[in-house]
């Protein structure tokens, strides 16, 4: 079931979120960030906020927010975050389609990804098997926890036509 994100929610999946940022391989988020400042970053400033839940665990999430302000506030910006033992099982895919229904829905015609680690390529894949287009490199942008300085991709795809 995808609903809205409630605090609680967010304290429940804040070991996964913790794990992830800490590994320091797909968010440019730092490591030492506290509850707080990603409760903050991931669930107040976003215009959406969701989880899957299943069974009364939170297994997935992901934020929804416009991209830029102004003239360029019809592209949005969504970030996903899978919990390790629901990853394979197709969250990821799902909560995508998802984000990109409520952004129509929110009037939005443009999603973009702008930091999408090179080397994640399990989900490099998944956004291209949906329609996202890398528009972009930036070189040596992101300092991989393990592989050191890579590169970040840049994605997009028109949903005004889906």
């Amino acid at each position: 079931m995808i609903r809205a994100m409630t605090e609680a929610d967010f304290k429940a999946f804040w070991p996964t979120f913790s794990a992830v940022i800490k590994a320091q391989e797909t968010y440019a988020y730092r490591a030492d960030m506290t509850q707080e400042q990603a409760y903050e970053i991931w669930c107040m400033l976003p215009a959406k906020t969701y989880v899957f839940e299943e069974e009364g665990e939170v297994l997935a999430t992901y934020y929804l927010k416009a991209n830029a302000m102004g003239p360029g506030d019809h592209v949005c910006n969504c970030g996903y975050m899978v919990s390790e033992k629901a990853r394979g099982k197709g969250l990821a895919r799902k909560l995508c389609e998802h984000s990109q229904q409520v952004a129509r829905n929110l009037g939005f015609t443009g999603m973009q990804f702008n930091a999408v680690v090179s080397t994640n390529r399990v989900a490099v894949q998944l956004w291209q098997k949906l329609g996202y287009d890398i528009i972009g490199t930036v070189p040596n942008a992101y300092r991989h926890g393990r592989l050191g300085k890579v590169d970040c991709l840049i994605m997009y795809k028109d949903i005004s036509q889906d």
